[in-house]
């Protein structure tokens, strides 16, 4: 439930809780911001959609890097891949690496499908997680001069029936682009996805591993973070 009398941020009319909510609602879940305008409306809070779309390209960044730090260390095994994304009219190409649990690591938009922006997004990727052990990819050759010169320890493993894990991840990206009338830009594509993949790998803990108590826990635990996150939440 969101709290409407609570502690309003600074230099904005509507509390915390009601921001968050606002953001956890669009990326959470495949709805638009017309969709969440009415959650909202229903619970009290009149913000139109355009409001929306402000607070959620300024605070699901922040959100995004919270449960990006307070994340355990990646799995050493690495499953990379790129999908082709239409943004006005021209082909341009997402990247995404998950690790062995199915989390998102990282994500990046790229006009070229290339070596030079397979080396691009390793480079960002192991900035961030150093090396892993193991990295599996399609059959894309470019994948192969980068990864030999960045992660020359890795078990590079070029098998399109090996990486099956990450191919379910794009399903969601393929959801909210219909929902969103395809992305306006790489740099609009880019934020919206970096919040959204970390947000759902939060609130989405591969149920189909766990026990319904188990399930209900680690739920529990997501809320009691995002409720934490929220207090940290700056103008």
């Amino acid at each position: 439930m969101i709290d409407i009398e609570a502690a309003a941020l600074k230099g904005h009319r509507f509390s915390r809780s009601v921001i968050a909510y606002a953001v956890w609602a669009n990326r959470r879940f495949a709805l638009s911001l017309h969709d969440v305008e009415d959650l909202l409306a229903e619970r009290g809070a009149l913000v139109s959609y355009q409001t929306i779309r402000v607070w959620v390209g300024r605070f699901g960044p922040q959100f995004a890097a919270r449960i990006r730090r307070g994340r355990p260390a990646a799995a050493d095994s690495w499953h990379l891949d790129e999908v082709v994304i239409s943004i006005r009219g021209r082909k341009h190409w997402l990247w995404r690496a998950v690790d062995a649990r199915g989390d998102t690591l990282e994500i990046l938009v790229q006009s070229r499908r290339n070596a030079k922006a397979a080396m691009r997004f390793l480079r960002k990727l192991m900035r961030r997680w150093g090396a892993p052990h193991v990295i599996v990819t399609d059959k894309l050759r470019s994948y192969t001069k980068p990864i030999a010169h960045l992660a020359p320890g890795a078990d590079h493993r070029a098998h399109k029936g090996l990486n099956n894990r990450i191919e379910g991840s794009h399903r969601p990206t393929r959801k909210r682009e219909k929902i969103m009338g395809r992305f306006k830009s790489p740099g609009q594509a880019q934020r919206f996805l970096a919040a959204h993949d970390q947000i759902n790998t939060l609130f989405r803990p591969h149920r189909y591993r766990l026990s319904a108590l188990s399930w209900r826990h680690a739920r529990s635990d997501a809320f009691d973070l995002w409720g934490a996150y929220t207090l940290e939440m700056s103008a």
